[in-house]
């Protein structure tokens, strides 16, 4: 694990930011591709489920309306499978080029009509807790494409 996430640092130190984005957004694409071909993903909250639970987290999806859900993913340890333990000055580099852009391209796969930001509340990298929280605002992009 610390492999890894010396690997992400050296890739942003030598490649720049849009390296492991790119890598990132890809990965996240790929594994949408595979559960939009098996039918496993039916809703937003379904596929977030999905994808935190494989990492042996407790996902709690709410809803807050049409258009925003909050997402609270709880850990059995103080140690994120991306960013590792407490560090808080890793935290921001794993959320903006691995963590947001990963969960992005699995949900644009998965549900192309919407775009999808994310606003990091807590992870476990910046606050020492066993939880990562997050808002996931969706905007669907014929209502983008109007106002334009």
């Amino acid at each position: 694990m610390k492999f890894f996430q010396a690997y992400i640092k050296e890739m942003i130190d030598i490649g720049g930011n849009n390296l492991p984005k790119a890598i990132s957004t890809k990965s996240g694409s790929k594994l949408g591709k595979l559960y939009k071909k098996r039918g496993l993903a039916l809703d937003i909250s379904v596929a977030l489920k999905q994808i935190y639970s494989v990492l042996r987290a407790k996902p709690l999806i709410n809803k807050l309306n049409d258009d925003t859900y909050e997402v609270i993913v709880r850990y059995s340890k103080k140690f994120c499978p991306i960013g590792g333990a407490h560090n808080h000055s890793r935290a921001s580099i794993f959320q903006e080029n691995i963590c947001i852009p990963y969960t992005r391209g699995f949900l644009n796969e998965l549900f192309p009509q919407f775009t999808f930001e994310s606003e990091i509340l807590n992870c476990i990298p910046l606050n020492n807790q066993r939880t990562c929280h997050y808002i996931l605002k969706i905007k669907n992009k014929k209502n983008i494409n109007h106002n334009i």
